[in-house]
């Protein structure tokens, strides 16, 4: 990207927070936000260049404004990246509600899945933006605040320790959800909490309601080389974000409500991560619930994660 062009998408970010930042707090307010009409100047060019500040919250959008938003998100992927990208907003199956759950005698430290997340999730390494964190852990103990989020031994696994994946729980009960002002996140009806990128105005209040560090700002553009773009995107996953926006783990919901696996389950060379359907009586994830000793972070917060470890 050129300086020109950067120095462009500065002034398109501060103006879009500051914009968004108003209109939440008159959302906040009066309920009004969505009722504001777009402006009449500027005409086409305009709308081209900023559209995404005047979207409606994706919940309250038409068929047509969800089109509309989807060709401005493809158009600005070509300028930006040189690359067409693919940008769909498949919708939550019926009768689905995903779950996860990972073996930690199984997992070996060794963060394929965290690479392969970075990948798939067109995560911007100058960011250094991750959705998994992989932490190692004292064997016998379950303290997270004397846990090693940067271990890097010669190899691993290390005697006398363990690893805990961490990422977004897709609580059932999302304190984050309730702390954004601006209804910027909420859960989905397959479980998956999600977050209108477009209507994000960067506040992190929801980053601090997280009791499980698993959401990120992002601090600025993603560099990503075009032979390195994750070309399949879902409106409230894996699509290029702006700077000034916070993120996270979304369940892969561009494969996952196509039928697919998250791409940290594919990866894990262990076999040590197990999803699916906990609506399913016959899916391996209920079977895990109903046959192993399962537990989950920070239970006694009552968020209701939809995410288990277990040991064989």
């Amino acid at each position: 990207m050129s300086n020109d062009s950067q120095k462009a998408g500065d002034k398109f970010d501060q103006a879009r927070r500051g914009f968004l930042e108003k209109l939440g707090k008159a959302a906040a307010g009066a309920g009004a936000a969505s009722a504001l009409p777009a402006p009449a100047w500027g005409g086409a060019s305009f709308l081209e260049a900023f559209g995404d500040m005047f979207n409606k919250q994706y919940k309250k959008m038409t068929r047509k404004e969800i089109d509309a938003a989807l060709s401005r998100i493809r158009r600005r992927a070509l300028r930006q990246y040189g690359v067409e990208i693919d940008c769909d907003d498949t919708p939550p199956q019926e009768n689905v509600v995903f779950g996860y759950a990972i073996n930690i005698s199984t997992c070996q430290g060794y963060r394929d899945c965290v690479h392969a997340c970075v990948k798939e999730n067109n995560l911007g390494r100058d960011s250094q933006v991750e959705y998994i964190r992989v932490l190692e852990m004292d064997q016998g103990t379950r303290n997270l605040e004397e846990a090693d989020h940067y271990y890097d031994p010669d190899t691993v696994p290390v005697e006398g320790k363990y690893y805990l994946p961490v990422q977004c729980m897709q609580c059932d009960d999302p304190p984050c959800v309730k702390a954004c002002p601006v209804e910027a996140t909420w859960m989905e009806p397959d479980g998956i909490v999600v977050i209108d990128y477009d209507w994000c105005i960067g506040c992190r209040y929801c980053m601090a309601a997280c009791p499980y560090w698993a959401r990120h700002f992002n601090w600025s553009q993603p560099k990503l080389p075009p032979e390195e773009i994750n070309t399949k995107t879902h409106y409230l996953g894996n699509r290029p974000r702006p700077r000034g926006v916070v993120e996270k783990c979304h369940f892969c919901i561009q494969r996952t409500r196509e039928g697919g696996q998250p791409a940290c389950m594919e990866a894990c060379p262990t076999g040590a991560r197990v999803f699916g359907n906990l609506l399913d009586p016959d899916s391996e994830i209920r079977y895990i619930l109903e046959n192993k000793t399962v537990f989950r972070l920070k239970e006694d917060l009552g968020t209701e994660p939809k995410l288990w470890y277990y040991t064989d």
